[in-house]
């Protein structure tokens, strides 16, 4: 099989997402992943743009070590010194030129005729050459270019000193039978077309990014250009995840590879999200919340009798921790009955079947069933959960300039304990305490707290959400008069629901 390279430009072209602006060191956070994940060609910027780009350019050349790192530059001579200057401390530089050869851009950009914009093609990918002798060389707009011409400028750059030759779908116009012919069409009608590497670099604007990009290794293209969540300007590039997923998946029908290291995938892509502040839409192919997520029932029940059936890739070789079934008004019994057991209950038939009920009621009115909902279902309807531990004493002080402070007493069985802590405020103090007689810490995920009942002396409800260190997450409940009171109880039935679950040797995930 032959390896097709990939060339990330999520640092040049994915940042010219609206609003997705890098500062140096978030650039030099992405390349270092884009490293680990094993990008080949890393396009750092634009260095000619401004002080920062030039500077965030060198400072990636300078540290990152693996990847070719490139820098673009328009076919102007100060746009490649710049560029030569930027990468050149870099163990792999490689300086990119670029110069549209359409009609529409040569007539009304550029003001251009076609035989000025072939000899300056030659003449700046030659002055490239001088400081680098890794250049490659894009003719902007080359989906919307006369072909043969398209063809002359190739060859003219090729026998200049261009080792690779982008060919660029600049405004995401072509088709994939249209796109595939031109990089066959470039394959068989340039004569030196084989003394160079053929790229592609596509754009989404008719959603075609992606698969124009395949089309084009189809039809003999070595080097895919493509951004980490198909980041780029106005509707994005080829997302780098679906190329390489799409090539690992079909190797049966592309015979290519990859060099990427799939299981970094999901890390990337979380971390170019955190970093632009640009969020992965939930039904992203590869890294999406839901591209491994089921909720329809028959597509669950496959899923727990065979994978295959429903998943063409498993979500740990992109990185994610698994199969994540998701429980919704579409989901079946056999679901039901499987996610029960992972939270450490099992049912008799009459008892799943009320359970079942219970359960499509509220999914009705609830898009998704969180684990300790069906823990809840369970212990309304069928079931108890232990009290491990009752609060058999408490007290506290808080006010302004007193340092809030709690003392718990806890029962289980016969023994009583009792701590005391300090806190941010009572309630703080209270979880505290509790944690140093239980062991068990928990991360406090969310608190609500509600009157219900009216008056003065109304009776307060506290629900708490809180992961415990072991990875297990509850909610709690607690009522009384007293809200510091109400959430202490609260917390303490959350500790006895995590014992009662590690009782039954789970945990409260999928």
């Amino acid at each position: 099989m032959k390896k097709i390279i990939i060339f990330d430009t999520t640092l040049r072209d994915g940042e010219q997402s609206p609003g997705a602006s890098l500062d140096i060191k978030a650039k030099i956070e992405i390349a270092k992943q884009l490293a680990r994940l094993g990008v080949d060609v890393i396009e750092a910027g634009f260095p000619i743009a401004s002080k920062g780009d030039f500077s965030a350019v060198h400072e990636v050349a300078s540290i990152i070590k693996g990847p070719s790192i490139c820098g673009l530059a328009r076919a102007r001579k100060e746009d490649i010194d710049a560029c030569n200057e930027a990468v050149r401390s870099a163990a792999k530089p490689r300086i990119h030129v670029f110069l549209a050869t359409s009609k529409i851009h040569m007539k009304y950009k550029l003001k251009k005729a076609k035989e000025e914009i072939l000899r300056q093609a030659g003449e700046f990918v030659k002055y490239a050459r001088n400081f680098c002798d890794d250049v490659e060389f894009s003719p902007e707009d080359a989906s919307r270019s006369d072909v043969d011409f398209l063809c002359r400028v190739v060859e003219t750059v090729i026998a200049s000193g261009a080792k690779t030759v982008n060919i660029p779908d600049t405004v995401g116009y072509s088709i994939p039978m249209e796109f595939g012919a031109l990089i066959n069409t470039i394959k068989t009608k340039v004569p030196n077309a084989n003394k160079a590497v053929l790229s592609v670099h596509c754009h989404n604007d008719l959603g075609l990014a992606v698969s124009n990009s395949l089309a084009a290794v189809q039809n003999g293209a070595e080097q895919v250009e493509c951004t980490i969540n198909g980041l780029g300007e106005r509707a994005g590039n080829a997302s780098l995840e679906e190329i390489v997923m799409a090539i690992k998946t079909r190797k049966d029908l592309f015979g290519r590879f990859t060099s990427i290291n799939t299981k970094e995938l999901y890390k990337t892509s979380r971390l170019v999200s955190k970093l632009t502040g640009i969020v992965v839409q939930p039904n992203k192919a590869i890294v999406g919340k839901n591209a491994f997520s089921h909720e329809a029932g028959i597509h669950q029940d496959g899923i727990l009798k065979r994978r295959a059936t429903y998943e063409i890739m498993k979500p740990e070789d992109v990185g994610f921790g698994g199969t994540r079934l998701v429980m919704g008004k579409h989901s079946g019994k056999h679901a039901f009955r499987d996610r029960l057991k992972k939270i450490g209950v099992e049912l008799s038939d009459d008892d799943l079947i009320k359970a079942f009920e219970r359960f499509k009621d509220l999914a009705d009115k609830k898009k998704e069933i969180f684990d300790e909902d069906l823990l809840a279902i369970v212990e309304d309807e069928i079931i108890s959960v232990p009290e491990t531990y009752k609060i058999s004493g408490f007290e506290y002080k808080s006010g302004k300039n007193v340092e809030p402070r709690a003392v718990i007493e806890l029962t289980k069985g016969n023994t009583v304990k009792k701590e005391s802590s300090s806190g941010d405020g009572p309630v703080d103090a209270c979880y505290k305490a509790i944690e140093k007689i239980t062991g068990i810490k928990f991360n406090l995920m969310d608190y609500s707290l509600k009157s219900t009942t009216s008056g003065r002396d109304a009776l307060g409800e506290v629900s708490v959400r809180v992961m415990s260190s072991g990875g297990i997450e509850v909610s709690g409940r607690g009522t009384s008069t007293d809200i510091v009171e109400a959430s202490a109880k609260a917390y303490v039935n959350a500790v006895n629901k995590v014992l009662f679950t590690k009782t039954k040797k789970t945990r409260l995930e999928l």
